[in-house]
């Protein structure tokens, strides 16, 4: 019972309101840095359609959580109405929360009725309308509240919160459950939210280069620029293969913390280098903070590709000299 409901409201929903973020908030912050390019500012209405402040972006995690939920169509549609009521009152935990409300009851009522068109969205659209209201906003704090909480706590201990929020949300990337939709709930941003992309960096560089000889270039792009999430099957398997990229976010996170004073947003914090979104929130990040573009630009692709690349490497050859792991561990299915 409990491993139905985790798979279900915390695997697939988070799952698919990433998804719902990715095609809303963060492809708007991708779409904004491309019209920062000169000739290309004529996107600028897309990007600014798809903003924090957007109703499109709740809109987008209704439908996205809807559809991985099999919802029938019309709890579907009108959890777009949820989602956008939950992202208005409480952010993205709000729409995320109004959704479930809003599917779980409508689907007691879908096409139980003679007048399902009205019956079924009628149902989801009052009852999770009813809950972003009056519940999700004291929730939404709460949850902004701990990310508070990390981030000053990563500010007054740079050092071991970067390792652990490095390993945490680099863990919770490769994990069937979803770290940008975690680091977007909780608002981490600044160090914290710096430390957090780097583990995402380790976690799908490192898995892409040391599994290069069993999944070739098509394995190392769908890793390291997909996500690392692919493997999970093979961690399953055999745990042990997870040890290095975790190592590697684990020696990294410091780095960014503690010497390279890394930030970033929540949006990117999460992502890695999935679409090459963390490194671009982070390039966004800091510039509008001040940093010189050039040494920054250094810095990203040391921090966030070469080093993870290199220590992962490292630590996987010295455990495939210890007999550890093996040619084949880390083969992904076709």
């Amino acid at each position: 019972m409990l491993r139905r409901l985790f798979n279900k409201y915390v695997v697939k929903a988070l799952s698919h309101m990433a998804q719902g973020l990715f095609c809303s908030l963060i492809l708007g912050l991708i779409i904004g840095q491309i019209a920062k390019i000169p000739g290309l500012d004529f996107l600028n209405f897309i990007a600014e359609a798809l903003s924090a402040s957007s109703p499109l972006v709740g809109a987008c995690i209704g439908l996205a959580i809807a559809y991985g939920l099999s919802c029938t169509p019309l709890v579907m549609i009108s959890s777009a109405i949820t989602g956008a009521l939950g992202y208005q009152f409480g952010g993205p935990v709000g729409a995320y929360l109004a959704v479930i409300v809003g599917e779980e009851l409508g689907g007691l009522v879908s096409r139980k009725t003679p007048v399902d068109i009205i019956i079924t969205p009628l149902v989801t659209i009052v009852a999770g309308g009813l809950f972003a209201k009056y519940c999700c906003s004291p929730i939404n704090d709460f949850m902004l509240y701990l990310g508070e909480v990390i981030n000053k706590a990563t500010m007054l201990s740079p050092f071991m919160m970067g390792i652990a929020v490095s390993v945490l949300v680099g863990c919770a990337l490769t994990l069937p459950i979803s770290s940008v939709a975690i680091c977007v709930m909780l608002g981490i941003d600044g160090l914290a939210a710096g430390a957090a992309t780097v583990g995402c960096c380790a976690q799908m560089v490192g898995f892409a280069v040391i599994s290069y000889r069993d999944n070739g270039m098509g394995g190392l792009l769908s890793q390291g620029l997909g996500t690392s999430m692919l493997q999970i099957g093979n961690i399953a398997r055999k745990p042990v293969i997870w040890l290095a990229p975790t190592l590697t976010s684990a020696i990294l996170g410091p780095v960014s913390t503690v010497w390279l004073q890394m930030t970033n947003n929540a949006l990117g914090a999460g992502m890695g280098t999935s679409g090459l979104v963390g490194p671009l929130a982070t390039f966004a990040t800091m510039t509008e903070a001040g940093a010189a573009a050039g040494p920054l630009t250094i810095k990203i692709l040391c921090l966030y590709f070469l080093a993870p690349a290199l220590i992962s490497l490292g630590i996987h050859m010295l455990m495939k000299k210890a007999g550890w792991v093996k040619a084949g561990d880390m083969k992904l299915e076709q």
